[in-house]
This record gives C-alpha cells, structure tokens and sequence, in this order.
C-alpha cells in the first residue's frame, strides 16, 4: 500500500523513475467532450488534499473542464473520490503508476496539487506522460526548477499552465483595466499585506524539505505576484527583511515573517509583507497621481471586494475563483485564448526568481538586482 503520507515522508522523489503501466487501448473517451460553450477539458487532479477538494467542488459548475481523473497515494481517498466525482477505476492512479496516464484518452490535463517540494518532478513526468500540465504555485522551490519544468514541457510539446486564480478574478481584472486606461494616473506606490496565523505545527507547509520555506513560499507569493499585476511592470531590484519570534515552530529555512521591497522600472515603489504570525492582512493598495485602488480582501477565496477614487468596485464575481480559473483555463488549452495576465510557467518562473532574491536579501542584507 502506498499512501500519500508515505509517500510524502520518504522524499522519494528521486526515485521516480520506473513504474508499473496499466495499458488499455486508445479508444475515444467516454466523457463528454463538447458542450454549448466549446470543447471540454478533462483533468485529472493529483494529490487529493484539502486545496484539491476545494478545486473539485469548483469544478462542478465548470462549462469547460470536467474531473476525469484522480491521482493519490492513498486508496481509500482514490476510492471515495472516484465514487463522488463519477470517475472510473481505470483513471484512478497513484504515484507509482500514474505514467499509464499516457495512454488514457479521458485525460488532457493534470493538476497538480501536491506539497510544492513535488512539483518539478511530478509535472516533469505528467509532461512526458503526453499530458498539458497545471501545476499550483509556486511552481517550484527556486528558480532552477521552474526553469527546468519549463524546458521540460516545451520538450514534451505540451503547455504549462499554474494556478494564479487572481489572475482571472473580475475585481483585480477591474483595476488593472483602469490601470491600463490611465485612470490612476502616474503609478507611485504599490502595498501589499498577506499572511494569517498559522497552525498545526507538524504539517507539511513549516516543513522546508517539503514547502522549499515558510510564508513566503505560501502567502507572500501573492504579494510578490500582485505587485507584479498591478503595477504592470517587471521589478528591477529588491531589498528584504526577516524576523522570527518562534525559532520552534519556524525552524531554519522556514521563514515566518518577511518584509520586502521592490522597485520598479517607472520609479514606483512596492513595499510588501509575507507572514505566518498575523491575522487579517489580504490587502492590495495602488495609488497614482490622479487616483487609487484598494482591494480588501485582496487575495483570499473570495469574494474580493475593492474601491478606487470613484467609490464602490461594482464588478464581483458570481463564482467561485476556481471555477472561474478552470473554465478559463481550459480555453487556454483548447481554443489558443490568451489571458490579460499571463498564468504560464514562465509567468511562475518570474516569481521564482524574485522569491530566490527576496531570500538572498533577507540574508545578506544586500539591495539585489533583478533582470
């Protein structure tokens, strides 16, 4: 029996290699494939944990993207969601055997919503695989992996997508079209507040060989991205500091709060926190010459609520974020659409870029160029 905490526990990742392959032939898939609004994308989820069971309930009231697939080291899970979720045994794997994935027909795409440590190797192998690959964020512990993830799916011929649900949120779309217009004016400042208190003290997220760090690598990432969204520019340098006031609970190499600063090519300043030890910070505020934007909450679950200098933003969305994120997401992969803000690999690879520089700073005390 290969559970998923067994898995996890062992780390073997690099033993990943041979696996046994359960093999049908290639015939047309039995699940519905079209509907009203195009093709269906069909996905299979990997890791089925508390994130997952938040993508699946989504995905219910997707028009483009359906479950066909689950992946897990646990059975009993791989049981009780194929059984929910209408998916057959067939399209039921676990990590041993999910490499049969490639001759499964129901399957276009995988997500992968697995400890981050998880990610370079797992979405390498669903790529090889001959499957699209969505893979949540952040998309690898450094930089290093997410360029070698991105190489690897160009490779395989086959796209790379994360899971910046931000990035298709109506309200944030609202401010970057005003943006965009030049209704705020000459950008100055940009501030971004994520973190919240965390728990259990054993899970895997204050595990540095499994979470590649601490709050940073989890909730600050939304900081860093949103910067990057609502300024609409790429930073040039970034400076950062660390505190911790729990040793025990934080250990080495799991931060539990940073603050940083980026500086942008326009002259705007972003001045960002990431923490695990704070409660009700979800804040985004973007403020120009002629005017500002504020989102509050700015990047939680929802719903996002925001103002500007003309009052109220009326625009707020009718679904959930996931939902939203996958119908769009399968309009990516199967019509060719391009979204307003990219949700690539080399989108993640940016991110992860900043993130090894936020790092370096934090150590070093050092203003570290970026590009």
């Amino acid at each position: 029996m290969h559970t998923r905490r067994k898995f996890i526990r062992e780390m073997s990742l690099s033993a990943l290699g041979l696996y046994t392959v359960n093999n049908w032939p290639a015939t047309a898939s039995p699940f519905s494939v079209v509907n009203n609004e195009g093709p269906v994308l069909k996905v299979a989820l990997m890791g089925l944990g508390g994130y997952a069971t938040r993508v699946a309930e989504a995905m219910q009231q997707c028009k483009r993207a359906k479950i066909t697939g689950l992946v897990s080291g646990t059975p009993e899970k791989l049981k009780s969601w194929g059984e929910k979720y209408a998916v057959p045994e067939k399209n039921r794997y676990n990590y041993e055997n999910a490499d049969a994935i490639k001759n499964n027909p129901d399957i276009d795409a995988v997500y992968v919503i697995t400890p981050n440590a998880l990610h370079h190797d797992l979405v390498i192998r669903m790529a090889g695989a001959g499957k699209h690959v969505i893979c949540e964020k952040p998309m690898g512990l450094n930089a290093r992996e997410g360029k070698e993830m991105v190489a690897a799916c160009k490779k395989a011929g086959k796209k790379l997508l994360v899971g910046y649900r931000m990035h298709f949120e109506p309200a944030t779309l609202e401010v970057i079209r005003m943006r965009n217009a030049g209704e705020f004016g000459t950008l100055r400042f940009f501030q971004g507040l994520c973190g919240f208190r965390i728990g259990d003290p054993t899970q895997w997220r204050l595990n540095k060989a499994l979470a590649g760090g601490g709050a940073l690598m989890d909730i600050g990432i939304y900081a860093l991205n949103g910067a990057r969204y609502m300024v609409g520019e790429e930073p040039v340098w970034v400076t950062a500091q660390e505190t911790k006031t729990d040793p025990v609970k934080f250990k080495e190499g799991v931060d539990e709060t940073i603050t940083f600063q980026l500086g942008f090519p326009g002259g705007i300043m972003a001045s960002c926190l990431s923490t695990y030890n704070m409660n009700n910070l979800d804040r985004f505020f973007l403020d120009g010459d002629n005017g500002f934007a504020e989102l509050q909450p700015a990047a939680g679950y929802g719903p996002v609520k925001g103002r500007t200098h003309k009052g109220p933003l009326q625009v707020q969305a009718t679904l959930p974020q996931q939902t939203i994120q996958m119908d769009a997401m399968a309009a990516i992969l199967l019509d060719g659409t391009d979204p307003v803000v990219p949700v690539d690999g080399e989108e993640a690879v940016r991110d992860l870029v900043i993130i090894d520089a936020i790092y370096q700073a934090a150590k070093t005390g050092e203003k570290i160029k970026l590009g």
